[in-house]
């Protein structure tokens, strides 16, 4: 697949993200998805899937005070999110669940991935809750209705330990993670930060029946006929009974991204960092 950078003016970013946000809005009124919405903080009794991600990181011409806003950022989302119940049939929804942010609400100025580039905006850094919670999501029985990927691979890679293009995109709000729970039972998501990491966890009523192992095939970076290269991969995932029997090889997503860095070829293999956790 080829993938090239696409420039456009500001006037057509301005109506493309208006129209896309008002269409949002408009599906989230007239829809027929049933959207989660109680929360309880009495956690249920079984941890399905859990992971954590370092809450401050050094990046290459990042001031440190957008990682710190982002801890404040993802503080006051936390509210929303911690102890939502996904009842069987359920929708749970990133953005209708955290709202806009706003300065009013307390938001601050922090990273915000932009067109192969970052800046400043008001509410910059809470992909690392997407990320966290798709990755997560990715480990139980869930079943994911909407995610976007990172169109572009901002920084070099440093201490990976998730496969490149395992990380879920969001902006307000018609960049949204979406997740159904076509299960019999409920689940719980559980997220909060002590000193160092966000933490996240699904939770259920009763231990899952099977295990999942997520990984990647088909990493590769070419260089593309416009000049620059492009970072390539599949993910996947095994499914395993309660015996640890193979039972499924199961096709996740695919991914591409255009590299803002030059890629070093001849080290393909060293350790990365996920892209995402800014």
């Amino acid at each position: 697949m080829s993938v090239k950078p696409k420039k456009r003016s500001q006037l057509r970013l301005f109506v493309g993200k208006h129209y896309f946000v008002t269409r949002r809005y408009m599906k989230w009124i007239l829809g027929k998805e049933r959207y989660a919405k109680k929360i309880s903080l009495d956690p249920l009794g079984h941890t399905i899937s859990s992971h954590n991600t370092p809450l401050l990181r050094e990046l290459k011409n990042v001031d440190m005070w957008m990682q710190h806003n982002k801890v404040i950022n993802l503080k006051i989302a936390l509210e929303q999110l911690n102890g939502i119940v996904l009842q069987p049939g359920e929708t749970f929804s990133y953005w209708k669940l955290i709202g806009k942010p706003t300065k009013r609400k307390g938001y601050q100025e922090g990273m915000v991935l932009f067109y192969g580039d970052f800046k400043a905006g008001v509410g910059g850094g809470l992909c690392q809750c997407s990320n966290l919670i798709y990755w997560i999501t990715l480990h139980t029985s869930l079943t994911i209705t909407e995610r976007h990927r990172h169109s572009y691979d901002v920084f070099p890679d440093a201490r990976r330990t998730q496969p490149f293009g395992s990380g879920a995109t969001c902006a307000y709000n018609y960049l949204d993670l979406q997740i159904r729970n076509d299960t019999e039972v409920p689940y719980q998501l559980c997220l909060y930060m002590d000193a160092n990491d966000l933490i996240g966890e699904w939770r259920a009523m009763n231990p899952e029946s099977y295990t999942y192992e997520v990984y990647e095939r088909d990493h590769r970076i070419t260089l593309e006929a416009w000049g620059g290269y492009v970072r390539h991969n599949i993910i996947h995932r095994k499914k395993y009974n309660s015996q640890h029997e193979l039972i499924d090889d199961q096709f996740i997503t695919e991914n591409h991204a255009i590299m803002m860095y030059q890629p070093l070829l001849k080290e393909p293999e060293q350790d990365i960092e996920m892209e995402n956790n800014a």
